[in-house]
Order: C-alpha cells, then structure tokens, then sequence
C-alpha cells in the first residue's frame, strides 16, 4: 500500500465491462489510482445470460460484490428440447450443470461490480485512447473524446485493455486484429424477449438445435427471458454486408420456421438493444509489452461457448492486483508471472470451448445425433445421475478451480 508521502500510481483501465472494473477495484484496494475510460457514451444495460462459475465466484467473494448478484435462479425452472413443429421433450436445464453455476445477466454482474467501484475513481464515457507511447517514465497516452474531438495527453504507470475482442489498445500497441483474432466460423446473435414464447411458461428454457444452427431460450427469477442464435458460416464477413435480422433469416431458412422459431426472429427484429457478432479466439504470444498488459476478451476472449468469460475476467483482474502487490517494485516480473499463472488455465478454457460449441451448436448431423443421444442420457432418470457424474470429472472441473488461490 501506499503512505502519504508515496504518490499513488495511476493505472488507466480501457473498458468498463467485467475485466475492466474488477481490475479497478482490485488495483484500488493496493493504493493505486485507476481511472477507467470507456468508448460508449453511458454504461451498457441488460445483456445476454451468463454463467458464473467456482472460478469466478470466488473471485466475486473477494471483490466484495458475490453477496450483491442478483438471484435468477428459481426451483420451477426447466428446459425443453423442440423442433420446428414444436414437438418437446425434457432437456438439461442450466442449473442440472454441475458445479452449481449462478445463472446471471451480463448486466447483473456489470451493475454489481460499478456499484463496488468506491467513489473517488474517475470514469470518463466517449474516451479512447488514440496513442501509447512508453519509456521509462510510464506510458503517455492520448486521450480522445468521441464527441467533442477534444485530446490530451496523461501519463500513467500502467495501462490495462479491457475493451473487448477487437480491442483499441491491442491494435496500439500490439498489431492489427488480423494478427491475433481467430475465427471459429460461427455467428451469435442475443437479445431480451419482450413477449414470452406461447405456450410456454416464464420459468421454462428452449432448445432447437438442428445441424449447423441453434436457438436458445433462457428463462431468469424476476425477469424477461433471452434469446440466443448460434450458426456455422462459411463466409463471415458476408454475415455483415446486410442488416443483422436479414442474415438470421436467411442461416434459418428456406424451411419454414413455425411458430416457435418465426416468434423469436420477430422479437431479434423489433429488439432495442441486440447481440449480432462472430465469434472468435484471440490467441497472442504475449498479453504484455512494457507497462501496457491486456485482459479478457481483449487477451483471450473465451467465447460465450465456454461459459467462463465472465468468470476468468474477473480471476484476471483479481489476480493482476495480486501479483502487483507481490512485485511491487518489479512491473515486468509482476507481469510476467500474472501471464504464467494464467496461460495454461486460459488456454485450457478455450480448447473446452470447441468442445462446448457442439453442445450449443452442432456443425452437422453426426454431431446433432450426438448430441440428442447425450441430453437423452442426461435427462433420463435411471442414466442422468452418472452421465452429470462423467460430465462434471471431465468437463466441469477445471470450472470450478479458483486459479487465483492456488
């Protein structure tokens, strides 16, 4: 910690979503001074579901904010399996995951962590930082506001790129998106339903997986439910050229639809606020270079197949602020020994995510008969209970390890 008459470092923090608060807040408790700069004009709202893992619990509890996450959970809830036609049968509900995963809004998480944020860290909305200089003093960094045109230049002592998988400052400092982003040839899109699903009750979650595209429902505790569409594509940047409600209609045609599936393509179209993306690994030799380090989806960006995007971020963040204090005099050691401890817990979440994304989406009908076969076992009375067993030594585990405590 610092004393009075040890001036505070500053660290700005790029990014004001899960990865970059958490940071703050951590950085904030060892006595530094963070100020967190974010490129949209006013904090995000809402946001798809999420998952919270042991990993990222713990690290909630330590932050100081686990106890303030709302609860959407509810006892009724449940999971169907359909089909065009809406044919169901019982699926795997997120809770029956093993492990225990808090199921969240992104926004619930995000309001959680900026309500802890104490009070004296500046944040600045329409700010990008447009140029990084480094040397021995620092990093200067020219601070651009998106309204005005206005720029100053401010130095810190360490800079943090929080902000998201085509991040600013990776392209600053590090190289253009091409050099670190890695398709995975699959489009997301995600947006709150407004009016539920007929026929269906608020508690109750949906399922279409066909080959090669899927749509998810998530039903919340105390709150409209989700949707989600995942497809394979062959040509990304094609899925772009249009508007985003005309590239669903087209990955999910020319069958028709049926009610089920037509009603939650209307409700994509009509959404105010909506998820339309890629979805890509980033992969880098280094998530360091001098006094600027990057982090989460900016790092590594997981993939919401993983369901540890949100949970790693805030490890990250908490484990920086950890290896800040160990090496308080030693920023590359500090650095470098954060990155070692992380890598291979990072690395193994995104091989998982491959195998994840069969779950959610299956590439082609050997997968989705797979699949079927697998939610079937798990489903089942007799089967279920040892299928959760093999699923949660093999696949869960390694979610539920709290990699900053280690």
């Amino acid at each position: 910690m610092t004393n009075s008459t040890t001036p505070r470092r500053r660290v700005l923090v790029v990014g004001l979503g899960i990865s970059g608060i958490a940071t703050a807040i951590r950085l904030h408790k060892l006595g530094w001074e963070p100020v967190l700069i974010e490129r949209a004009p006013e904090r995000r709202k809402g946001g798809y579901f999420i998952g919270l893992f042991g990993t990222g619990q713990a690290s909630a509890r330590r932050l100081g904010v686990l106890d303030t996450l709302v609860d959407r959970n509810s006892p009724l809830m449940t999971t169907y399996e359909i089909d065009r036609a809406n044919h169901r049968s019982k699926g795997m509900s997120f809770v029956d995951a093993p492990g225990t995963p808090l199921p969240l809004l992104r926004g619930d998480v995000e309001n959680a962590l900026f309500s802890a944020l104490p009070k004296d860290v500046e944040v600045r909305f329409a700010t990008v930082p447009t140029r990084i200089e480094q040397g021995p003093w620092g990093a200067d960094v020219t601070l651009t506001h998106k309204k005005s045109g206005t720029s100053t230049t401010e130095r810190f002592d360490l800079v943090v790129g929080a902000d998201g998988m085509r991040s600013t400052v990776r392209q600053l400092v590090f190289g253009p998106h091409e050099n670190f982003l890695h398709p995975l040839n699959y489009m997301i899109a995600a947006c709150i339903l407004r009016n539920p699903v007929q026929g269906y009750a608020t508690h109750e979650g949906l399922v279409l997986a066909e080959a090669g595209r899927s749509a998810w429902v998530f039903p919340f505790a105390n709150h409209n439910p989700t949707v989600l569409f995942s497809y394979r594509v062959e040509d990304v940047a094609a899925q772009f050229h249009g508007r985003p409600i005309e590239s669903l209609r087209k990955a999910y045609g020319p069958e028709k639809t049926g009610s089920v599936l037509s009603h939650l393509l209307d409700e994509f179209e009509t959404a105010d606020e909506y998820l339309f993306d890629s979805t890509n690994h980033v992969r880098m030799p280094s998530w360091h270079k001098g006094r600027v380090v990057l982090i989460g989806d900016s790092a590594w960006c997981l993939t919401l197949y993983s369901g540890m995007g949100v949970s790693t971020g805030l490890a990250g963040g908490e484990l920086l602020g950890d290896m800040l204090e160990k090496h308080p005099n030693d920023m590359e050691r500090a650095l470098t020994r954060w990155e070692e401890k992380l890598r291979p817990f990072v690395e193994g979440m995104q091989r998982d995510s491959l195998k994840a994304r069969q779950l959610f989406t299956p590439a082609n009908e050997a997968q989705r008969v797979v699949r079927a076969m697998g939610i079937r076992l798990m489903s089942n009375r007799l089967t279920g209970p040892i299928a959760k067993k093999v699923m949660r030594d093999k696949d869960f585990k390694a979610k539920m390890i709290d990699i900053v405590a280690q």
